[in-house]
């Protein structure tokens, strides 16, 4: 446990050093959020601020502001008024998201859907992305506009894409990747490149921007998704098996369904397919997670993502902003290995 502690500490020095860096705008990011968000409807007040409530990193518009920096972004609030811009997206994302999943819990709190219903957290998820056009609209820069736009949409089709391979254990590889490319990725790509297009930066350094991010994203995603089955690591505040409660098929399952025997593979198809699954079966999946060592080739497919994540920003000349985001990438990858 004192190693894992150790984890622990050093996975939140790195996100720590990040907020440092940007702690300053990072609270006019959240004061820009909250006057955008502010309506005559009395209920998408409430949900608003129940939603904003729940916790969370703000990752996304952390890498906004340390990507901005980076390329030395220092006067005015473009990069503020477009990290706000990613924040409103991905809070919108997640409204959906628990509608879809069906989800009553979100950072140990009462999700917006459990407590209004799924028309009005769906409604207000809208509510959000079109509070966030109309920053990128005042915004005024067509690079920015299209940028964040085609997320929103590469997003959607993400999600549409999960829907449509729920409960399908023997999933490709290929296509989960595609999945969290587009519902998870596709936003820290935009969420990075935007520091280099407010600061003229040319098209290598913007695509490596993007690079970066996307790959962070992928890191970020897989390491989340290992963490579901991950026991040893439950100190992290993420309840486990959520995902799998949920008949989400994630690279644990996949990785599982490839080694299992013939079987094994009949007995995880049934589960998958089944409507709910039981404390039982998780039992059975974790047993199987373990004799298969998945969290090990996790960690080793992850790895993959984080080498060019690194290799991505090797273009940028050494600063303590450049040094800021490559640690970055160990908070997304130890913090569920």
């Amino acid at each position: 446990m004192g190693t894992v502690i150790q984890l622990k500490r050093r996975v939140d020095d790195c996100y720590n050093d990040l907020k440092s860096s940007v702690d300053q705008k990072i609270s006019l990011v959240d004061e820009k959020i909250k006057s955008r968000l502010e309506s005559s409807v009395d209920l998408i007040d409430q949900m608003v601020v129940h939603h904003l409530h729940s916790g969370g990193k703000k990752i996304r518009s952390l890498l906004t502001l340390g990507c901005s920096k980076l390329c030395g972004y220092s006067k005015g609030l473009r990069d503020v008024n477009l990290a706000a811009c990613v924040e409103l997206i991905h809070s919108a994302t997640l409204l959906h998201d628990d509608v879809i999943d069906k989800s009553t819990i979100r950072r140990g709190k009462k999700t917006t859907n459990k407590i209004w219903g799924n028309q009005s957290s769906i409604l207000v998820g809208d509510y959000l992305l079109s509070r966030c056009f109309e920053i990128m609209v005042e915004d005024n820069d067509h690079e920015v506009l299209k940028l964040l736009s085609s997320t929103s949409s590469k997003i959607a089709q993400g999600e549409v894409l999960q829907l449509q391979h729920k409960g399908e254990i023997d999933m490709l590889e290929e296509v989960y990747l595609k999945i969290i490319g587009s519902k998870t990725a596709a936003l820290f790509a935009a969420a990075t490149k935007v520091g280099g297009i407010i600061t003229n930066k040319n098209n290598k350094e913007k695509d490596s921007l993007r690079f970066y991010g996307k790959n962070l994203g992928l890191t970020f995603q897989i390491a989340d998704d290992t963490l579901d089955y991950n026991s040893n690591l439950n100190l992290f505040g993420k309840k486990i098996g959520n995902d799998f409660f949920e008949g989400k098929v994630t690279l644990p399952s996949i990785l599982v369904y490839q080694r299992a025997n013939i079987s094994e593979k009949k007995l995880l198809k049934k589960i998958f397919k089944q409507d709910e699954r039981s404390e039982g079966d998780f039992k059975m999946m974790l047993k199987l997670i373990s004799k298969y060592k998945i969290i090990h080739q996790c960690h080793k497919k992850a790895e993959h993502f984080v080498n060019l994540a690194l290799n991505s920003l090797s273009i940028f000349r050494p600063s303590k902003e450049k040094s800021i985001l490559e640690n970055l990438i160990s908070f997304s990858l130890e913090r569920s290995f």
